[in-house]
């Protein structure tokens, strides 16, 4: 198996303990994919203190409220009772995204403006809230909670790293902390 553990490697589950004795997987998945780990042929596994170290995905099938998953370098209870708690990571440019679909990593730090070109702050934080999800955007001491809506968020451009934003009434004024 080839390697090359340069790139972005984006954290996508974690392994909740093993599943039988032939070195299955039972993972908590953080995607909405369901054919991700498949798909990624190769994920990286960061066992609790350790360094994280490549694996070849052999299956990854949904059951019940988790995957279950098998790797080819893992082949017994023992093998998969060492990767308990361990965090599942794939390379970003294997998630599935639409058009306009962007990775949290990816827009945390861009520069936050209105559409009159005034600077609001940077992205800190993403809040997952239900439909959509919530920018925590800061200057300083000041924090404001952007909705990341089609009304609000009006442009993003990652090669300049910018969001553009049409803020709601009040929306400047209501939620500082």
């Amino acid at each position: 198996m080839k390697s090359g553990l340069s790139g972005d490697w984006i954290v996508v589950g974690r392994v909740l303990r093993p599943h039988g004795l032939e070195g299955f997987l039972r993972i908590r998945s953080y995607a909405e994919s369901e054919t991700l780990f498949e798909a990624a042929e190769e994920v990286l596994l960061k066992p609790l203190s350790k360094s994280p170290r490549p694996y070849t995905v052999v299956s990854a099938r949904p059951h019940k409220q988790i995957v279950l998953m098998k790797l080819e370098e893992v082949d017994s209870l023992e093998d998969a009772e060492k990767l308990r708690d361990a965090k599942i990571m794939v390379r970003a440019e294997v998630i599935p995204r639409e058009e306009g679909e962007y990775l949290w990593h990816e827009l945390i730090g861009l520069a936050v403006f209105l559409e009159t070109g005034e600077s609001v702050g940077d992205i800190s934080w993403i809040i997952e809230a239900g439909g959509h999800e919530i920018f925590v955007v800061g200057r300083g001491e000041k924090e404001i909670y952007v909705p990341a809506t089609h009304e609000v968020v009006k442009e993003i451009d990652l090669e300049k790293k910018r969001m553009t934003i049409a803020p709601m009434e009040g929306l400047l004024d209501l939620n500082e902390i």
